[in-house]
């Protein structure tokens, strides 16, 4: 805590510093248009000092045309800037030098010469465009060498966490592309922790649509952001990539590569990776990973990772573009856990230990093919098949033991098993849209079919003893072959029709989806007599067909116009599940089951910085086959499952709401949400226990069950300087949730209440340094209505300081501290524990090359124990996680991109659409 105390006051003092060399400024005014006086609304206000061009701040004019300036500056005159598609830029030059400088009306003109396609060029910070928030990267100064999460970072309203993991004003960015096309698939690390900042030119962030609605223009159904990352049109051709190779203490070892050859249009990259340090994706030694490996109390298990990929995009012609990548990877994981299970009854509790130890290999192949074909501006029709072909082995071998509360053996048990499995997979998605007329009007029919395989050999021993009055004895020495077979359907059509021009539409909508699965599982025991696996085991085997169809017809009616967005759909489900058992006939199984769905999503939109929206839905959910039908399922003889054929689907109702702001001019953000579920006929598992702990489980429907949960975080940027700036981040998670459940076949509701606050502050000096401390903590409570369960308190506190430092020049050094104490843990798990890492790196090669020195978990207390706490039991657990390491890496980058010498002719100035 002092040293947090010092670090505040460090803070404080160059803060005071900083303001007392500085003048204040506030530039105020309000902008109309020339041609007709009204207020100009989402025009990029900004000012940039006059020696060098650099921003200095900027501002999104209001509805009313009005703006505000203010923040510190050392100069006594800076330039203004005001820039709005369509219309004349305006520039003047302002004087500084007393507090405050009212411009009054500004008169914006229209750009005459405005054709339908026109050469911009805008250095404006941001900019609106409709439905796109448009940031220039110049306009955001970042560390020399920055790649592209380092640029995301610096940007109003983007957040990119440890793992990677982009929000943008609390929504989940679902898409990073390339000048409008993928990028090695759905991991979005491997773009922006390997391509640099310095070839993008733009960031552009959307709502996420699918390539059929964006042609369409229609609003996108999602909550989730997309961004494009739009590249420098002269560093738009040439090779540039990176190497790197570590090894380290304990065999730790990483290596990677990535080869880029762009050629406009055409793109070709080439990766491929290896290390034995638990990073899932493509590590490349230095700084970019250092906080993504697994640690903190977040792994489970050492896995070994070999990863190679493959991603080509290329314009075929005016008509056709062509997307594909490739990816193969291959992983060895190992792991111990052990857990200790206190199982609450109504009248008693009885506890089980158990430890486990797996070793799994998996081996993947996954290509991806995306065709985009516009044969006019009315047609368009996307193709989009993949394939995956995989295979994994794993060893598993466990022991639990069950004992009463007066510590007797109720039962033990230990398994050794060994498996072995093949699947593979085809998958096709189509879209054939054609617009109708100028109204917004079109035709869309989409086709999604998927066909899958699997086969799998699992060889089991297991021995299992139960005592009491009843003593048994359970061995098992089985072989089972397993074949599942799955084909699927999706078939939608779509026809809006217009209402009031674009405003107002309805759309008339069908679907029909049907599945089939195929499981085939044939068991057989070891005959002592033959000494083969030949006596086929009915109990242990199955045999069924799954059908399940599914006809929706629907309507939905659309409005949009200006700041107001609104669509209600309803639909009708006729759905067929039918179940064939070949093993057990009596067993066949047929039910139908109509329902009504609905969907509504209001949005309103304040202004180009502020939104709210709310969802409705209501939805319809059936019974898996596995839950229906009434199959006594005996392969764990510790719990004996049987289905419900007498289960009712469950009804599920939603209610979402969300807002979100962000002032750009005084740097405060704010996002947040709130949420209601409610459901009808959930289904629960019903178990009952024995007097020697054995479990028999079965299914039934209840009702009462909800859940309601909400988020607020707040941030507030100030620049002290140019040079440096503060951010202060509050965060606040709450829920409340009550679940029905049964224990020992007594009925009863557990309600969980959860608060979890959150503090993170970021002090960031250009070229100097970046530090970030943070802290949470959360408080759990879980209640229950029956007087023989306990009520439970739980709290977890983290505190962890995050530092990077840029000096002396070419030195890098980072640091990562947590510490987290959990005390509800019980006896022989580790309540607490310290967890560092840090990386030291330094520039050679005229900073093409890294040479890095990094240190996994210093103080070699890494931990993952936990507590899970329901009504039926408490649970505390832990496994095998990393252990301390030290690894020397040496990184190499290689970059011809816009370089001269019959590389490619010089580029024409930017050019943007309108």
């Amino acid at each position: 805590m002092k040293y947090f105390l010092m670090l505040v006051l460090m803070l404080t003092t160059l803060t005071s510093f900083s303001q007392s060399k500085q003048k204040q400024f506030n530039v105020s005014g309000i902008l109309f248009t020339a041609d007709d006086n009204k207020p100009l609304e989402s025009a990029t206000v900004y000012l940039q000092r006059v020696k060098d061009s650099s921003l200095v701040t900027y501002t999104i004019t209001d509805q009313k045309g009005q703006f505000t300036l203010e923040g510190k500056t050392y100069d006594t005159t800076l330039n203004m800037f005001i820039s709005y598609i369509g219309y004349k830029t305006y520039a003047k030059v302002i004087p500084v030098d007393r507090k405050k400088v009212n411009l009054g009306q500004i008169n914006l003109e229209v750009d005459e010469n405005l054709l339908d396609e026109v050469v911009v060029k805008a250095t404006a910070p941001v900019t609106i465009k409709k439905d796109t928030l448009e940031f220039n990267v110049n306009s955001f100064k970042t560390k020399k060498d920055a790649n592209v999460e380092d640029l995301l970072k610096k940007l109003p309203g983007v957040e990119v966490d440890e793992s990677g993991k982009i929000t943008v004003n609390g929504n989940d960015v679902s898409n990073i592309f390339v000048n409008g096309k993928p990028f090695f698939g759905d991991d979005p690390t491997i773009t922006t922790r390997n391509l640099t900042k310095d070839i993008i030119e733009k960031v552009q962030i959307t709502d996420t649509k699918t390539k059929s609605e964006a042609f369409t223009g229609e609003e996108s159904e999602s909550d989730n952001k997309t961004i494009n990352l739009t590249i420098k049109e002269d560093k738009n051709k040439g090779v540039f990539g990176k190497a790197s190779a570590g090894g380290g203490t304990d065999e730790r070892y990483e290596a990677a590569a990535m080869v880029n050859l762009f050629d406009n249009d055409q793109r070709l990259s080439v990766l491929f990776g290896g290390n034995n340090i638990n990073s899932a994706g493509f590590s490349f030694g230095e700084l970019d990973n250092m906080y993504s490996v697994v640690g903190g109390g977040s792994g489970r298990g050492i896995t070994t990772s070999k990863n190679a990929g493959l991603n080509y995009t290329d314009k075929l012609s005016d008509k056709v573009e062509l997307s594909s990548d490739y990816f193969y990877s291959d992983s060895h994981s190992e792991n111990n856990s052990a857990s200790q299970r206190e199982n609450i009854l109504p009248d008693s509790r009885y506890f089980t230990d158990a430890n486990s130890n797996s070793v799994a290999d998996n081996y993947k192949h996954d290509a991806n093919l995306e065709l985009e074909i516009e044969l006019d501006s009315t047609l368009r029709i996307d193709i989009e098949p993949s394939f995956t072909h995989s295979r994994n082995t794993n060893s598993y071998t466990s022991q639990e033991e069950s004992r009463d509360d007066e510590d007797f053996v109720t039962n033990e048990s230990a398994s050794n098993s060994f498996s072995e499995g093949i699947t593979n997979n085809f998958k096709n998605d189509l879209d054939i849209t054609k617009k109708l007329g100028s109204k917004g009007s079109f035709l869309r029919v989409s086709i999604t079919n998927n066909i899958s395989k699997s086969t799998s050999e699992n060889f089991l021993d297991s021995q299992t003893e139960v005592y009491g009055d009843n003593p048994e004895s359970i061995t098992r020495n089985q072989f089972t072959d397993g074949e599942q077979k799955s084909t699927s359907l999706n078939t939608g059509l779509t026809y809006r029709i217009p209402l009031l021009k674009e405003e107002l539409s309805l759309d008339l909508k069908y679907n029909y989806r049907s599945n089939t699965d195929e499981d085939v599982k044939s068991a057989y025991d070891f005959n002592e007599n033959s000494q083969a696996f030949n006596d086929f085991n009915t109990a242990l085997s199955t045999d069924f067909e799954y059908k399940n169809y599914r006809s929706t017809p629907g309507l939905r009616l659309n409005y949009r116009k200006d700041k107001v967005s609104f669509n209600l759909s309803g639909s009708y489900i006729f759905r067929t599940l039918e179940n064939k058992d070949a093993l057990r006939p009596e067993l066949n199984l047929k039910r139908n089951f109509e329902a009504v769905e609905m969907y509504s999503r209001f949005t309103y939109r304040f202004n180009p910085k502020s939104r709210m929206f709310m969802r409705y839905s209501l939805s319809n959910n059936t019974p898996s086959i596995s839950q229906l039908q009434p199959f006594e399922d005996v392969s764990d003889p510790l719990n004996t499952v049987v289905g419900n054929p007498s289960l009712e689907p469950t009804t599920n109702h939603r209610l979402y709401f969300g807002f979100n702001n962000h002032n750009f001019q005084k740097g405060i953000a704010i996002w947040s949400y709130a949420g209601v579920s409610l459901d009808e006929n959930q289904v629960v598992a019903k178990t009952t226990i024995d007097d020697n702990f054995l479990r028999n489980t079965t299914y039934t429907n209840v009702n009462g069950g909800y859940n309601v949960n909400g988020n607020i975080f707040a941030s507030k940027t100030k620049r002290l300087d140019t040079l440096r700036t503060l951010k202060l981040g509050v965060g606040f998670n709450g829920s409340v949730s009550k679940s029905i459940n049964f224990n020992n076949n007594v009925k009863y509701s557990a309600t969980n209440t959860s608060l979890s606050p959150s503090l993170e502050l970021t002090f960031n000096w250009k070229d100097i340094m970046e530090i970030t401390p943070r802290y949470s903590v959360s408080f759990t409570e879980n209640k229950f209505d029956l007087d023989q369960f306990s009520n439970q308190d739980f709290k977890y506190q983290t505190l962890g300081i995050r530092t990077s430092t840029f000096v002396p020049k070419k030195l890098e050094w980072r640091n990562d501290v947590n510490y987290t104490y959990n005390p509800n843990v019980g006896p022989g798990f580790q309540k607490s524990a310290w967890f560092w890492n840090t990386t030291l790196a330094y520039s050679i090669l005229k900073n093409n090359g890294t040479i890095s020195l990094k240190a996994y978990d210093l103080l070699n207390q890494n931990t993952n124990a936990r507590r899970i706490a329901t009504g039926n039991y408490i649970q505390d657990s832990q496994s095998t996680v990393l252990q301390r390491y030290f690894m020397l890496t040496f990184s190499w980058k290689f970059n011809s991109l816009g370089k001269t010498g019959g590389m490619m002719p010089p580029p024409p100035p930017p050019r943007a659409r309108f």
